[in-house]
């Protein structure tokens, strides 16, 4: 995203600013060091622990690449993992993480990418088949649904399922460690699963 004739303007300077979540100055400092080019003084504003973290889960993420996994021909996946930059996108960290999302699809056939992606009508259908077979005592038995039916969907929601790597982590707080690393909002927006002989 370097400026062909090097100049910084204050387009440039306000992008770099809501990216970072530094304020004006920096962010037109940051250009003039880097000589007009984007990614490398928003690269630089990292270095130096300028940019700002606590909201990156609010941050829109537009960038990102669509990764594959085929096993042996016969399942595979395709998942899209978006960034906040184009910078961040083309690194080897976040080409590695969008390849191990695909691989965790692959090999855990999940549903869903996270608990709102759940259709209303498949919990409906799930809470009226725990209600029918409920047992307990009645005056716990909201709380009590409410547990079997997030137990009953964890399986199948991405980000709640044991990272393939590392069972002693969810997908979501893998996820979570790779934003701290890069400093950028990181999400899996969708993915599609496919396996010989098995149609949906």
């Amino acid at each position: 995203m370097a400026n062909k004739e090097g100049e910084i303007t204050i387009e440039l300077i306000k992008k770099l600013k809501e990216l970072s979540g530094v304020g004006l100055t920096d962010a037109k400092n940051a250009l003039v060091e880097a000589k007009g080019d984007f990614d490398k003084a928003l690269e630089a504003m990292r270095k130096k622990g300028l940019t700002k973290a606590e909201k990156r889960g609010d941050r829109e993420t537009r960038e990102g690449l669509i990764e594959s996994y085929v096993h042996d021909g016969r399942f595979g996946a395709l998942v899209e993992l978006n960034c906040e930059t184009s910078f961040v996108a083309k690194t080897d960290e976040f080409k590695t993480l969008a390849h191990q999302m695909a691989m965790q699809v692959a090999s855990m056939s999940p549903l869903y990418v996270d608990e709102d992606s759940i259709p209303e009508e498949a919990k409906a259908a799930k809470m009226k088949e725990l209600e029918e077979n409920f047992k307990g005592p009645e005056n716990m038995k909201e709380k009590i649904l409410e547990g079997q039916l997030k137990k009953a969907f964890s399986d199948q929601v991405l980000m709640n399922q044991p990272y393939i790597l590392d069972d002693s982590k969810t997908v979501a707080e893998y996820i979570k460690e790779m934003i701290a690393k890069t400093g950028e909002n990181i999400t899996v927006r969708q993915f599609r699963r496919l396996e010989l002989g098995v149609t949906e």
